[in-house]
């Protein structure tokens, strides 16, 4: 097993993720398969277990408390997230602290996230009536918690802001990250600035919830054809999709934990296989990778070169949302799309574009930026609202509970 020090520990660079366990066929989280993958994982060495207070309906923490309890406390690392990124109308990080430990069955967590700070949420966070930070830190102080940080889907001028409030407060953070978001989600700018600022990084989303896995035949064929260029070369084959995405996560500077949401056990074996030993990437082979995700995306080549933005009558971001639009049309409707644009007032979304046409007239790439902005309203129309979301999601968390009981 691979292992990077980071908080003072040694950690497992694969960390074991149970926002997507094995189910069975009632969608009820299958207990027993669970335990012979955490059984699988403590074997191989695997030292970091991840899950939230959300996940799986509730039912995640305590389905992954249960299964660790046959090992001894100081054998492993368990994170949870505080949910402050879920709309509710009050907060109280006390209560859920409190339920997050009973549901886990442990005394303490090795390391505590604030679920992901985004541009909607990071409000939420600071907000001096629910006293979220200091709760936490007062937990830390306390031995409840070793270690507190964050997660975060924003972009990279939000975690910015969120690091100057901070301070020294967040002692890790968790990104999306892999090949694809290195420059779609502009992962890369996230990873500079947490290099900067020195804080080891956590990854999630390492193989896109499984899309970099799943490749189409016209992906699988070029991903072939790359990996026949190198035949020759001396290192050792990468046999799968799946190898290619993580041992490109393995070398980028500050990883310390790759999150993976495993869900069979032969996800498992394949995982635990690929983490035995390091195998860097060549320059020829992240070079190769990135052609690969750029035929991946189809997207607008918006350089932000902000040229577009001087004579928008409506102020609009239009770097920003061509971005989103990118991500949109890989990516689909989804919660993301939702958060983002839920932060967003009204006159700065894309429906607000008046399709002047003077942003088109000056693009240096001859983006057609009204018909991607006006492409991008609809398609923001057509997506439920982030509390729309939360709220859909509590109700299936109750129906789960009813179910269970």
């Amino acid at each position: 097993m691979i292992y990077r020090e980071a908080c003072g520990h040694k950690l497992s660079q694969l960390g074991f993720g149970t926002m997507r366990l094995p189910l069975k066929e009632d969608k009820s989280i299958d207990e027993e398969r669970v335990q012979t993958m955490v059984d699988m994982a403590m074997a191989a060495g695997v030292n970091y277990f991840d899950t939230a207070y959300p996940y799986h309906g509730g039912y995640s923490e305590i389905v992954i408390g249960k299964a660790l309890k046959k090992y001894p406390r100081d054998s492993y690392y368990l994170a949870t997230k505080y949910p402050g990124h879920q709309i509710a109308s009050t907060y109280d990080p006390a209560a859920v602290f409190e339920e997050q430990l009973k549901k886990c069955n442990v005394d303490y967590f090795d390391f505590y996230l604030l679920h992901n700070v985004y541009e909607n949420s990071i409000d939420v966070y600071k907000d001096p009536r629910w006293g979220i930070i200091d709760y936490f830190k007062e937990q830390v102080k306390n031995g409840r918690i070793r270690h507190l940080g964050f997660s975060t889907h924003a972009r990279p001028e939000t975690l910015k802001a969120f690091l100057d409030y901070s301070g020294d407060d967040m002692e890790f953070c968790q990104i999306q990250l892999n090949y694809l978001d290195w420059t779609l989600q502009d992962a890369k700018a996230k990873v500079d600035l947490l290099n900067e600022r020195a804080i080891p990084i956590w990854v999630m989303e390492p193989l896109r919830g499984g899309r970099l896995v799943n490749l189409s035949e016209k992906e699988q064929d070029t991903l072939k054809t790359l990996s026949a260029q190198l035949e020759n070369s001396d290192l050792p084959a990468l046999n799968t999709p799946a190898e290619w995405g993580l041992r490109f996560l393995q070398q980028v500077p500050g990883v310390a934990v790759i999150l993976s949401g495993m869900s069979a056990e032969e996800q498992m074996a394949q995982n635990l296989k690929t983490f035995e030993s390091e195998r860097r990437l060549t320059p020829e082979e992240i070079e190769l990778l990135m052609e690969l995700a750029e035929g991946m995306k189809n997207a607008l080549p918006c350089t932000r070169c902000r040229y577009c933005c001087d004579g928008c009558p409506m102020g609009l971001d239009i770097p920003m949302l061509i971005h989103a639009y990118n991500d949109v049309k890989f990516s689909g409707r989804s919660s993301t799309v939702a958060m983002q644009f839920d932060a967003l007032p009204e006159d700065k979304l894309p429906s607000a574009c008046i399709g002047c046409g003077a942003c088109a007239a000056i693009c240096p790439q001859n983006i057609d930026i009204p018909a991607a902005l006006a492409e991008l309203a609809e398609t923001i129309a057509q997506t439920p609202s982030w509390k729309e979301i939360c709220r859909q999601r509590e109700e299936a968390a109750r129906k789960l509970a009813a179910s269970n009981k």
